[in-house]
């Protein structure tokens, strides 16, 4: 016998049967070797570097990571690659309880990263690139467009006003208050060409839809009233315009009116870097007056004397079409009705196309008179029918290959807007402008969120923009969703889920909705003119605000004697030398010029009866609480503090008189 005098086994042949052959039968764990959720390994195996699930091809340990907007916690521990578990324990350090799969807000990834000490780069849906808007197209397959031509400068300067004697129509007086409140893109013949013009209104609450304006157009034509001059938002449009690169004819307004002062605009507009033609610089400039209808043509000559030195405005027609959305609506009884600049290929009914998160089928197009059109060529404005949804102002549109390609490019982009959605939603109860206050002095509300829903795309995105404006350190102004069309059911819920109100502009909530308002305690505001709502808005923030504190001295007294009693204290014999001394009051104890107390008057009498209070020229004897201290000679200066309702964001919580 070998191995120490064991007998030797027999050997068993492989895939042997039979009762000497007993085949041995293995268990294979399928978790042995997968990681935890903590970082160990689980069992039978070990574990090496980072857990399965927080690896990701490219990220690094410790380098700067990029992560979308609304990232749930499960993909931020993969895109830091950093164990879950660490994840949610950082969000309970900061009171917040969240799952794998929700999402996180901004602030959240923020204070995460660091406390991880990691460099982290947010990225939001509004920040993805654009398509680009440079093709290299064959020189042969380029014809020539219409020029694009934005009409810009201050409120009530007659810009829609040169664009309706232009055009021959009107359009101010379908506005509230006369005011141009969202885009209109309209297409005029001039000598056998075509001029594309885009309306975009000119108070400073439309300055994203101005800058939108002037990213889209060829030629910016500024409307300077000749009896008002160069404004602040003349001097916008004109950064807007430069930052777009876009040259800018000039037009100066209003030439009829008695207080017109052509040579002092001209003046102005040197000044900002406008050197006229006629003074030896580029900008051409033209003497118009839309009421009397005079200058039109040499307007008209001088921006095509622009577009034909200046620019070369050619595109290829014969591809797949792409341009901005100018504005959106939700129009009754035609559904989604969204209006495109063409600027590249033709679009044709029929078409598969995406803009943003909306998507459908071209069913129709309309010219700006109304009129169905079959294509539209690259400069042309077109009023598209067959989205899904109002598309947002400012996305870029274009055909795709099929309905299929179009729904999956839009539901991707969809549902990374809802995450963004989701993550900044705070829940809560419902509210309105008048609990808010009271909400706030318990520390219960920091921010004022809003639904705000509108007619068009651009107003709405106007409101938002203006409210953006609005900030405080004790409040602000949150919009946790903007949308076109009627207030709806789902508005009022994401409201109340987020302890926030509904602001509709030129829409309004049925019936139905307004009683799920009401059950749900969310308040509905709806406004026509966004003036008042951004007003309204902003006086309810102040209203929110903590009062002023102020100080106002109402009298003085002089200590003469002092007696002692001994269930009281120290009792001071005083003379009111000024205004009166009331019981309760507070009380400011200056011995040789220096306060040494503060304190309030305890008990007041005149002789042996108590007394409310003692005018100047008597005499009282009174205790101070808490101060037994007093000695003769001493002032005492009486004062109260009251609160002052502020009627301004600009002033500071404290003031004293």
């Amino acid at each position: 016998m070998a191995n120490g005098g064991k007998p030797n086994r027999p050997l068993r042949p492989r895939g042997g049967a039979g009762p000497g052959n007993r085949r041995r039968r293995v268990v294979i764990d399928t978790g042995a070797a997968r990681p935890r959720q903590d970082g160990r390994q689980a069992r039978g195996g070990q574990q090496s570097g980072p857990p399965r699930e927080a690896r990701q091809p490219g990220a690094s340990p410790t380098g700067p990571v990029s992560v979308e907007s609304g990232v749930s916690v499960r993909d931020f521990s993969q895109a830091l690659g950093v164990p879950m578990q660490n994840i949610i324990k950082s969000l309970m350090t900061l009171g917040v309880m969240k799952t794998a799969t929700q999402s996180l807000s901004d602030e959240e990834v923020e204070l995460i990263a660091a406390e991880l000490e990691r460099e982290i780069t947010i990225k939001h849906a509004s920040d993805d690139d654009e398509e680009p808007t440079e093709f290299e197209d064959a020189e042969e397959t380029l014809q020539a467009r219409p020029p694009v031509v934005t009409i810009m400068g201050h409120v009530d300067h007659g810009k829609t006003s040169l664009l309706d004697a232009i055009r021959d129509a009107k359009v101010v007086d379908t506005e509230a208050g006369g005011i141009t409140q969202h885009i209109g893109a309209y297409q005029v013949p001039v000598g056998g060409r075509r001029l594309t013009f885009l309306d975009t209104p000119g108070h400073e609450a439309f300055t994203a839809m101005r800058a939108r304006g002037a990213k889209v157009t060829d030629i910016a034509v500024l409307v300077v009233a000749a009896d008002d001059s160069v404004m602040p938002q003349t001097r916008e449009s004109i950064s807007h315009a430069r930052a777009a690169d876009v040259p800018i004819v000039v037009a100066v307004n209003k030439i009829d009116l008695p207080a017109a002062n052509a040579d002092r605009v001209l003046a102005d507009l040197a000044t900002e870097g406008l050197q006229p033609e006629e003074w030896g610089g580029a900008t051409q400039i033209a003497r118009v007056s839309a009421k009397q209808q005079t200058g039109l043509d040499d307007l008209l000559e001088r921006i095509l004397l622009v577009a034909d030195a200046e620019l070369d405005l050619r595109a290829n027609p014969n591809t797949e079409a792409s341009g901005p959305i100018i504005e959106s609506r939700l129009d009754v009884g035609r559904g989604p009705v969204a209006t495109m600049l063409v600027q590249r290929g033709t679009l044709k009914v029929g078409d598969a196309i995406v803009a943003g998160d909306a998507w459908g089928r071209v069913r129709a197009l309309f010219n700006y008179k109304g009129e169905k059109l079959e294509n539209a060529k690259p400069g042309d404005p077109v009023e598209i029918l067959g989205f899904d949804r109002p598309p947002p102002a400012g996305e870029v549109a274009r055909v795709v290959e099929s309905e299929r390609t179009a729904r999956d490019a839009a539901q991707k982009r969809g549902e990374r807007l809802r995450r963004e959605q989701l993550a900044q939603v705070r829940p809560s109860g419902g509210v309105s402008l008048e609990s808010l206050y009271e909400a706030m002095q318990a520390g219960q509300v920091k921010d004022l969120n809003l639904v705000v829903k509108g007619d068009v795309q651009g107003s709405v995105e106007a409101i938002v923009s203006e409210l953006g404006k609005i900030s405080h350190t004790e409040v602000r102004v949150n919009v946790i969703h903007q949308g076109v069309g009627g207030i709806t059911d789902n508005d009022v819920m994401l409201a109340a889920a987020s302890g926030g109100m509904v602001i509709g502009f030129n829409v309004r909530p049925n019936a139905e909705t307004r009683g799920v308002a009401e059950r749900e305690g969310v308040e509905i505001r709806t406004y026509n003119v966004i003036y008042k709502l951004t007003e309204d808005i902003e006086q309810a923030l102040v209203g929110m605000l903590t009062a002023v504190k102020t100080e106002e001295t109402i009298g003085e007294a002089e200590v003469r004697n002092t007696f002692r009693a001994s269930r009281v204290g120290t009792i001071a014999g005083c003379m009111v030398t000024n205004g009166v001394l009331r019981r309760a009051a507070q009380v400011r104890v200056i011995r040789d010029g220096t306060v040494i107390y503060t304190t309030t008057i305890d008990s007041l009498k005149r002789f042996s009866d108590d007394a409310r209070e003692v005018a100047e020229g008597f005499e009282c004897g009174l205790h101070l609480a808490n101060f037994d201290d007093v000695k003769v000679g001493d002032v005492l200066e009486a004062f109260e503090t009251r609160e002052v309702e502020r009627t301004s964001l600009d002033e500071a919580p404290t003031a004293s008189a």
